[in-house]
């Protein structure tokens, strides 16, 4: 499960999440761990985007959590992918922050949480570090779950 803060304009008009430049950054990271996106369950702490695409408020996030909640209980995944900080500190109820928490296990209620930057955040911050970063991240998901990387192909 990829956990992210909430829908932006165009996942907002569409109803489904992560299908901007983001979302098709998320999908090429997924795919680069031998998976589909219809193999993960992807969603968001909010399910409407906020105002002017600020980040939720607590009363936002206080609404929308329970929903989240009842995901996770359905979806039980194996590990949790936290994408970015409002979603980390969130489920995490840590106020640290990601350069802290980023790379680093966690757990919530018996399930392993890997916290890693949210794929917006590399856009913006396109270096080969914040690359590898989230790179390392998710092959410690992979091998958490003991999963292979696939075998690299040929571009």
């Amino acid at each position: 499960m990829f956990i992210g803060e909430g829908p932006g304009e165009i996942e907002d008009q569409v109803g489904r999440p992560f299908v901007d430049e983001a979302g098709q950054l998320l999908e090429k990271m997924i795919n680069a761990m031998g998976l589909k996106r219809e193999q993960v369950y992807i969603c968001s702490i909010v399910k409407c985007r906020p105002p002017n695409n600020r980040e939720p408020s607590a009363d936002e996030t206080a609404t929308c959590t329970p929903y989240l909640l009842e995901q996770i209980e359905t979806v039980r995944p194996r590990a949790i992918v936290t994408l970015g900080r409002p979603a980390t500190q969130f489920l995490l109820q840590s106020k640290l922050s990601m350069s802290k928490l980023r790379g680093q296990w966690q757990s919530w209620r018996g399930i392993q949480v890997m916290p890693t930057y949210h794929p917006a955040y590399v856009l913006r911050q396109y270096t080969r570090q914040t690359r590898e970063a989230v790179w390392s991240d998710l092959k410690q998901v992979l091998d958490a779950l003991g999963m292979s990387l696939p075998p690299r192909t040929a571009e």
